[in-house]
């Protein structure tokens, strides 16, 4: 992929993370409309670019991370989330498996800080944890994207 076509794909990427925290924020949910086919465009273009295999192991380790704790603890992890962590670790994981650690667990430490902050402040609300899967997958890509001369 040339530099144009990074320079869109990391403005497609950028809008899609930006809209699914606006929606997660306000609505408490990620819609299938915004996660499935997000995770279909990455795993197409990851395929297409000859990151096919990274792209879909990372895809299944974090959906299956995701879709254990929701089974085990559905109030915990809701089903928009589980259907994020496929896009997310699909684009993570075409950087390696230090990006998508840095990533999954970026976004587990995130939400956690962010709830006890919360916590401390006297606000019980829950923490939608979209936001914190985006924001950790952003940063770790920011990080990334330099070292491959993007």
């Amino acid at each position: 992929m040339g530099r144009a076509g990074a320079a869109v794909a990391v403005i497609g990427v950028s809008g899609w993370l930006i809209a699914l925290c606006a929606f997660d924020i306000r609505q408490r949910r990620l819609p299938n409309m915004l996660t499935v086919p997000g995770a279909a465009v990455i795993l197409a273009v990851a395929a297409l670019a000859g990151h096919g295999r990274p792209a879909a192991l990372g895809a299944a380790a974090l959906f299956t991370v995701y879709a254990t704790v929701h089974l085990l603890a559905p109030a915990a992890m809701g089903a928009g989330d589980v259907k994020l962590a496929i896009g997310l670790g699909a684009l993570t994981g075409v950087f390696g498996v230090d990006a998508w650690v840095l990533a999954a667990v970026g976004a587990s430490v995130l939400t956690g800080v962010l709830a006890l902050c919360l916590r401390m402040a006297g606000a019980g609300a829950t923490v939608p944890h979209g936001p914190s899967m985006c924001l950790s997958t952003a940063a770790v890509l920011a990080l990334a994207l330099p070292t491959q001369g993007v």
